[in-house]
């Protein structure tokens, strides 16, 4: 495994992160229900790989992601980087609607009082005394004022509750403005192949910086992983179903993108998705690849993805058998 340093703090982290939204189950991830005994024989694989570094929310399952973490967390909490966010709940006690899902309405409030009130529900949830990274799930400047949000992260910075915070699902200049408040140890944004526009910018604004780069998104909820998967539906309320590419104009291009993966595949004796993670890790320096799993076994293929080094035809090849069939928005 490969580590890096967590923005200008003294917290090391696995290049490779382990993503949880998965095992919360619900309706955006209903094929399956993990239990903690799956979360925990997760867990064990992540530990003997190498992986430090869990990233978690409170809205993935309504709090079930957390509370399965926590559980399987018991006796080994400091083996693990934990990872969770705050501004999206569903207490009804003020901010602007983001969504309705699994029977209750979720808000996103970056207010002080409701940025506190969520560490100190994550805390309970994740059963630990502090949490390593909070990170403003999806910033929002027209709720309160980002000075305010940060302050208070920076309160429970000094308090213990946290160790450090981060952004996600932000923008160039969101980020600029809340570094003028605090030390902003790392960017969450949905980058891939197939939508890599966003973040290219984000690259430009972060590079001086110790800044770390985290990309979720990168094997498209796992569309990228095999090729029968282009030719598979999900209900509408899955995550997968709202993926642009299981139709035309798209789907066609996504297969031809398979018959170039191929001989890489071959040559380099991996999977699709390493192919494809490999493509990721080599477009940034300072980039952390977070990878969602629920099973052992994707986690142990993702850490072979370190042993692929595409060369600059290789990924010259796939920029440009991707080009017809890139988005520059996504509705995740």
């Amino acid at each position: 495994m490969q580590y890096q340093k967590l923005g200008n703090t003294d917290i090391k982290v696995s290049k490779i992160s382990l993503g949880t939204w998965g095992i919360g189950g619900g309706c955006v991830w209903a094929d399956e229900n993990p239990d903690v005994k799956q979360t925990d024989t997760l867990l064990a694989k992540a530990e003997e790989l190498g992986i430090n570094y869990i990233d978690t929310a409170p809205v993935y399952g309504t709090g079930n992601s957390e509370r399965l973490l926590g559980k399987a967390l018991k006796n080994r909490r400091d083996h693990f980087v934990l990872q969770t966010k705050v501004s999206m709940n569903w207490r009804n006690d003020g901010g602007a609607f983001k969504y309705e899902r699994d029977g209750v309405t979720v808000r996103n409030n970056t207010h002080a009082k409701a940025v506190r009130q969520d560490v100190e529900d994550s805390l309970v949830r994740l059963d630990t005394d502090y949490i390593d990274v909070a990170v403003v799930h999806y910033v929002n400047n027209e709720v309160a004022p980002v000075e305010e949000t940060v302050n208070e992260l920076n309160a429970m910075i000094s308090e213990g509750k946290i160790r450090a915070f981060a952004l996600s699902n932000s923008k160039p200049e969101d980020y600029r403005e809340y570094a003028k408040y605090g030390s902003v140890s790392l960017v969450q944004e949905q980058f891939s192949l197939l939508a890599p526009y966003h973040s290219y910018d984000y690259f430009r604004t972060i590079k001086d910086t110790d800044t770390v780069f985290q990309v979720y998104g990168a094997l498209e909820e796992g569309f990228l992983t095999r090729r029968d998967k282009v030719d598979q539906s999900y209900p509408k309320t899955d995550v997968r179903g709202k993926l642009p590419w299981f139709h035309e104009p798209y789907k066609s291009g996504i297969h031809t993108l398979f018959d170039v993966m191929k001989p890489m595949r071959e040559k380099y004796n991996c999977s699709y998705a390493n192919i494809i993670e490999a493509w990721t890790l080599a477009q940034y320096e300072n980039l952390n690849l977070l990878i969602g799993c629920r099973h052992a076994e994707t986690l142990e293929d993702t850490c072979k993805c370190l042993n692929v080094k595409l060369t600059e035809e290789e990924i010259a090849l796939l920029n440009e058998t991707a080009k017809p069939v890139q988005v520059k928005e996504l509705d995740k």
